[in-house]
């Protein structure tokens, strides 16, 4: 026979799955289900801890132990940087992933705090600067309501963004159209871009800035953007919480032989 705790684990799991239990409402108190003969303090507790490690529901300080929302949010792909969204408007790509995922989103959902900091290897190469220079670390904290999602810290050699928004720490996007309007306006129009993505285990501070259930992986994002002379006006890293996010991509398929053609 299973466990108590495991048996109310999977009736709760299932109540969950059935809808009984709506993604951000709590479940009952621990005590509400000692007091409904569920089980000891030390039963509940176990099932909800399982129930935390199978990415079921969150605990919150404050508010109890949560039902996860089990639709991730798109974190969509090339139109999430479409021009018009953030040059001819005021839509910054984690903007873009809540609208095209029918989510609601606050400004003040984006924390982010401006630091001038020696340049951690990877963005030194990005940008092809010797080791020991400095660059502007613009680092983010994205939430979704009161859970975080993901962060992401952006990199920016001093010269193209000294004196501009960017390196203002007031909270929230870089103003208008966030900090690639901020680069277009300063006359760093970005062109193209690479993201490398990969999975892994979370940091102890990753889990506790992230608030990750246990055992829960990161997606890291690598982001360098250039202009169209090939000048990197940005190196990002983006950790994000892995079961929060689906990763959306639409791309027109090359055709290699058609320029091969053309060169002949």
């Amino acid at each position: 026979m299973a466990p108590k705790w495991r048996e109310l684990a999977d009736q709760l799991a299932e109540q969950i799955r059935n809808g009984e239990y709506a993604p951000g409402e709590p479940l009952p108190h621990i005590r509400a289900q000692v007091d409904a003969g569920k089980g000891s303090k030390s039963t509940v507790h176990a099932a909800y801890k399982a129930l935390e490690a199978e990415g079921l529901v969150i605990s919150s300080r404050g508010h109890g132990t949560l039902v996860r929302a089990q639709t991730p949010l798109k974190r969509i792909g090339i139109e999430r940087y479409d021009k018009v969204k953030w040059r001819d408007g005021d839509e910054v790509a984690f903007v873009a992933d809540r609208v095209a995922s029918g989510r609601a989103y606050r400004r003040g959902e984006q924390t982010q705090t401006v630091s001038r900091v020696v340049a951690p290897p990877a963005a030194a190469a990005a940008h092809g600067l010797p080791a020991g220079s400095e660059v502007y670390a613009r680092a983010r904290l994205v939430k979704e309501g009161e859970q975080p999602t993901h962060t992401l810290t952006s990199y920016y050699r001093p010269e193209h963004v000294e004196g501009t928004r960017i390196v203002d720490p007031t909270p929230g996007p870089a103003g208008r159209g966030g900090g690639f309007r901020v680069l277009y306006d300063a006359g760093y129009e970005i062109d193209h871009m690479r993201e490398e993505i990969f999975a892994r285990a979370a940091t102890p501070d990753e889990v506790k800035v992230l608030q990750l259930p246990f055992g829960e992986p990161v997606v890291e994002l690598h982001r360098t953007t250039y202009t169209a002379d090939g000048t990197v006006v940005e190196f990002a890293i983006g950790v994000h919480a892995a079961s929060y996010f689906a990763w959306q991509y639409d791309f027109q398929v090359p055709d290699s032989s058609k320029d091969r053609q053309k060169d002949k």
